[in-house]
C-alpha cells in the first residue's frame, strides 16, 4: 500500500508539474466574460448607427476593422509579457470594436430570419437568442469536460482542432475566390452551408480544447493572454452559428 501509494502521488506530481500555470484558467475567466459583455455593447452601438445613420456606417466599419486587427497584436504581443495594466485597456477597446465589426453579420441574421418568419414579430431576434444560448452552453460543457480531459484526448483533439482551423481558412479563401469570380452566387448554397456547419463543429472543439491547453500554455501571470485566445474562441463559435442560421435561412442563395 505505500509503495502504491507513493507511486499514484508521483503521478499526481508529474502530472502537476507539466502545468505552466495551474491557475490561469480560473483567473482568465472573468475577463473573459467581461469581454463578451463589452462585444454585446459595441453590437449594439453599431445595430444603433446602422439604423440612424446608415451612410456613416461603413467607413467606420472599415475603419474599425482595420483598427482592430492592428490592436489585436498590439494587445496579445503586451498580454504575453505579463504586462497586464496595459494590456487590459487594449482588450477592453478590442472586444468593443470587435463587437462593432460583427453588428454587420448580426443585423444580416436578424434581416434573415425576420424574412423567413414574417408572421412571428420576434423572429429577428431568436437567431442572436440561439447563438448566444449556445455559445453559452459550450462553454459550460467545455469548462466541466475539457479540464478533466486526459493528456491523450487532449493532445488528440489539440491535432484535430489544428488541422480543422488550416482546411477551414483554406475554405473560406477558396469561397471568396469563387464568389468574387462567379458574382457572389459561389459565396452561398451548400458550400456557404457547409462552411457554416464545419466551423461550427470546429470551434466547439475549439472551446474544449482551450481548457486543456491554456494551463499547459500560459504562465498564471499571462492570464490575459490566455482569456484573449479563449475569447477568440468564442466569438468565432458564435459567428459560425450566425452564418450556419444565415445558410439555412437562404442566406447568400440565388434563384
Amino acid at each position: 500500500m505505500p509503495a502504491s501509494s507513493n507511486f499514484q502521488q508521483a503521478i499526481r506530481e508529474a502530472q502537476s508539474s507539466a502545468l505552466v500555470g495551474p491557475n490561469v484558467v480560473n483567473k482568465a475567466l472573468p475577463y473573459v466574460g467581461g469581454g463578451m459583455v463589452l462585444t454585446a455593447g459595441g453590437v449594439i452601438g453599431g445595430l444603433t448607427l446602422m439604423a440612424s445613420s446608415p451612410a456613416l456606417f461603413m467607413p467606420l466599419f472599415w475603419v474599425a476593422l482595420i483598427g482592430n486587427f492592428v490592436l489585436f497584436f498590439v494587445a496579445q504581443n503586451v498580454a504575453m509579457k505579463g504586462n497586464n495594466s496595459t494590456a487590459l485597456p487594449l482588450l477592453t477597446a478590442y472586444s468593443l470594436i470587435t463587437g462593432f465589426t460583427l453588428s454587420g453579420i448580426v443585423s444580416q441574421a436578424m434581416l434573415m430570419a425576420g424574412l423567413a418568419n414574417p408572421q412571428n414579430p420576434y423572429a429577428g431576434v431568436m437567431p442572436v437568442g440561439v447563438a448566444a444560448l449556445a455559445t453559452g452552453v459550450t462553454f459550460v460543457m467545455a469548462s466541466f469536460f475539457g479540464r478533466r480531459m486526459s493528456d491523450n484526448m487532449g493532445q488528440a483533439l489539440s491535432g484535430v482542432v489544428g488541422l480543422g482551423i488550416i482546411g477551414l481558412l483554406i475554405a473560406m479563401v477558396v469561397q471568396l475566390i469563387g464568389a468574387a469570380f462567379t458574382g457572389g452566387q459561389f459565396g452561398g448554397g451548400t458550400f456557404g452551408l457547409m462552411i457554416a456547419g464545419f466551423g461550427t463543429v470546429l470551434f466547439v472543439g475549439a472551446a474544449f480544447v482551450d481548457f486543456y491547453t491554456m494551463p499547459r500554455t500560459y504562465s498564471d501571470d499571462q492570464y490575459l493572454a490566455g482569456a484573449l485566445g479563449m475569447y477568440l474562441t468564442y466569438i468565432n463559435l458564435f459567428i459560425f452559428i450566425l452564418r450556419l442560421i444565415i445558410a439555412l435561412n437562404g442566406g447568400g442563395r440565388r434563384d
